[in-house]
This record gives C-alpha cells, structure tokens and sequence, in this order.
C-alpha cells in the first residue's frame, strides 16, 4: 500500500486535437454544484429559479477575470521582463487564478446581475455562500493534477508526490511534500458545514452569512498560506496573500460586528424585490 498520495498519471487529455485538461473540468465542477446549491437555497428563500442562472451570466465570467487579475497583478514576474512571453498572462489553463480577484469582480458581476433582476445582492450572496466555499474544495483539485500549491517536504502517509519538473529547485531529490491544497479543500468543506449550520442556528441574513464565508476562509487560508514553499511575493515578511487575507477577514469582521441583524421578521428573496 502506497503511504502518499501519488502524482495523478496526467492532467490534459486530447479529444482530437482539442485538449481537456483537468483544471478546467475541477474549475467547471465547482461552478456547477455552486449554481445547484444556490438555486436551491434561492428558491427556498422565495427567490425565481431563473435569478440564480441570470446572475451568474454575470458573476462567473467577471469572477475568473478577476481570478486571473489578480494572479498576474501579485505575481507580475513570471509574465513580464527579459525573456517572458506577455501572452502566457491569459493561459489561465496552466494555473494562478487567485479567489481575492474571483470574489472582487466576481461580486461586481453578481450587482449587475442582481440589478437586472431587482434583487438584494446581500441577500443573493448569502445564499450562495456556501455552494461558493464548495466550489473551491472543487476546484482546489484542479492543483492537484497541475502539481501545484504544495508545502515543504513531508515524510507524512498523505504526503503528494510531485514530479521532478515541478519541484522546487533547492529540492531535486526530494519528491514527496505537504498537500496543502488537499488542506484548503477539506478546511472549505468544514466551512460550507459551519454555514449551513451558523445560518439555520442564528438566522445569518443581509450579507452576514457571506461576511461569515469570508472570515472563516481567511482563517485557513492563512495557516495554509504558511505551509506552502511556491514562489510569491513578499511584503514584511508575509506573503502577499497573506496581507490580503489578513485585511479581508477584518473588513469581514468588522461588517459581522457593526451589521446588525434586522428587527422584523425576516424577509423572502421576492418581498426583497424592488
């Protein structure tokens, strides 16, 4: 029995001359379980069945510019300069798309959509809150089969095998490390739990639920952001993702604690209608 998890046999399959590549299909599985899920819970909530399919026109595509945005806005070097192609800066199959930049223009695109169809984007988002954490644990998998988003060495059973020609250059033979985007994915799974149950327990509403998304995340996010040895940029010390994890969870916080929950009863998705 094999005491790590081995480097998955490959991650791009050919249809002809049309590639499949595995990233893509985890990135396309979160989006479709978080578009069920949210559809549930909208029409639960008294929403239309159509306002989840209608926003996410919007959402989705400005969630994965915005991703990819952001990955090439922290990590500018491997794009631009003496001997980089510019071009690679849209390969987006290839990795590096970064959640800050998903949820930060994703969130423009969901206002639009929810604009469109007279809709609370606080109350949409918090709807959508917990298939959008699972969409993550998803897509977090997509590293997997590109070998990426490891830690350091690990002698541990659920070690990740990663192959030579993505290993960093200080450790040639060295082959097994940290799977820190097995650790994200399982932390956002107990996320999309703590949701479903702080919303059925305390009536989270008015964009608190998501708030409660944000905060939780950057939790893991910054103990996992530790473990991990791929290149980034530093800023005092920390990681870059770590500066903007560490803002966003206390805007989250702050909005936790200073939006206070409604005195009335609470409203449905179509008495939120304007």
């Amino acid at each position: 029995m094999l005491a790590y998890l081995p480097s998955p046999p490959r991650g791009v399959w050919y249809l002809g001359p049309i590639p499949i590549r595995a990233y893509a299909l985890c990135i396309i599985a979160g989006i479709l379980v978080a578009l069920w899920w949210t559809r549930r819970r909208w029409v639960a909530r008294g929403g239309a069945a159509d306002d989840v399919l209608d926003v996410a026109t919007w959402a989705v595509p400005f969630g994965i510019i915005g991703a990819r945005l952001y990955h090439v806005i922290t990590d500018p070097e491997f794009y631009f300069g003496p001997g980089r192609d510019p071009v690679r800066a849209l390969y987006i199959w290839d990795g590096g798309l970064g959640i800050w930049g998903a949820v930060a223009l994703g969130a423009v695109g969901a206002w639009i959509g929810c604009r469109r169809r007279g809709i609370r984007l606080a109350d949409f988002a918090d709807a959508m809150a917990p298939g959008l954490i699972v969409a993550q644990a998803i897509g977090r998998w997509g590293n997997y089969f590109n070998q990426e988003l490891y830690g350091g060495p690990s002698a541990l059973p659920w070690a990740v095998e990663i192959d030579p020609a993505h290993r960093p250059p200080d450790t040639p033979d060295i082959g097994l490390y940290q799977p820190t985007f097995l650790y994200e994915s399982l932390w956002d799974i107990g996320v999309a739990v703590l949701l479903v149950w702080a919303g059925r327990r305390f009536g989270l509403r008015n964009g608190r639920l998501f708030a409660l998304y944000v905060a939780a995340y950057t939790v893991g996010r910054a103990w996992i952001e530790a473990l991990r040895v791929d290149h980034a940029n530093h800023f005092l010390g920390l990681r870059l993702n770590d500066w903007t994890s560490l803002v966003v969870f206390l805007a989250a916080l702050v909005f936790l604690l200073l939006r206070r929950p409604r005195r009335e009863q609470p409203q449905t998705a179509t008495a939120a209608r304007r």
